[in-house]
C-alpha cells in the first residue's frame, strides 16, 4: 500500500540520505546522514521503503547489507523532524506513522536476506531497523 504524503517529500534520486551500490549479487544500502547520527526523517524513510521494495524484486541479488556512515548506526527519529511534526493533525501523524511502519515492513519482508552492519550507537527507531534484519553483525 502507498500512503500519500501530506507534506512534500524530496526523495529524488539526487538525495543524499541514502547511498545504494551493487557489486555482483550483493547490494549495499548505506544510511548517509552522519551529521545527525543517521536519524530518520521523511526523506530517509521514503528512500528506505522504495529501495528495499525495489531490491527485493531483483532476482540477481543474494544479500543486502544495511550499513551507515559515521560513528552511529542510527539515532532513531531526527529531532528537528519531530519538532516539525508537533503541529501535525491526527491524520498527518497517522499517515506519517504508517509510512514508517511501511518502511520497516519493506525491510522485514524483503525476500533477499538483509544483513545489518551495525557500528556505534543505535537508539529508538534505529533498533527497529536492526530488528528487521535477518542477520546483525556488530563491527
Amino acid at each position: 500500500r502507498t500512503i500519500p504524503a501530506l507534506h512534500p517529500i524530496d526523495a529524488s534520486p539526487m538525495s543524499t540520505c541514502l547511498t545504494v551500490t551493487t557489486q555482483g549479487p550483493v547490494a549495499r544500502v548505506t544510511l548517509n546522514r552522519p551529521e545527525v547520527r543517521n536519524a530518520f526523517n521523511e526523506v530517509l524513510i521514503a528512500e528506505l521503503a522504495a529501495t528495499f521494495t525495489a531490491l527485493g524484486q531483483n532476482p540477481e541479488l543474494r544479500a543486502i547489507v544495511l550499513a551507515a556512515e559515521g560513528k552511529a548506526f542510527c539515532a532513531g527519529a531526527d529531532l528537528n523532524w519531530m519538532k516539525a511534526m508537533a503541529g501535525y493533525s491526527w491524520a498527518e501523524n497517522h499517515a506519517d506513522a504508517t509510512r514508517l511502519a511501511d518502511m520497516l515492513w519493506a525491510i522485514y519482508s524483503c525476500p533477499v536476506p538483509v544483513i545489518a552492519r551495525v557500528q556505534g550507537d543505535v537508539y529508538a527507531g534505529g533498533v527497529g531497523l536492526v530488528a528487521c534484519a535477518d542477520i546483525v553483525v556488530a563491527v
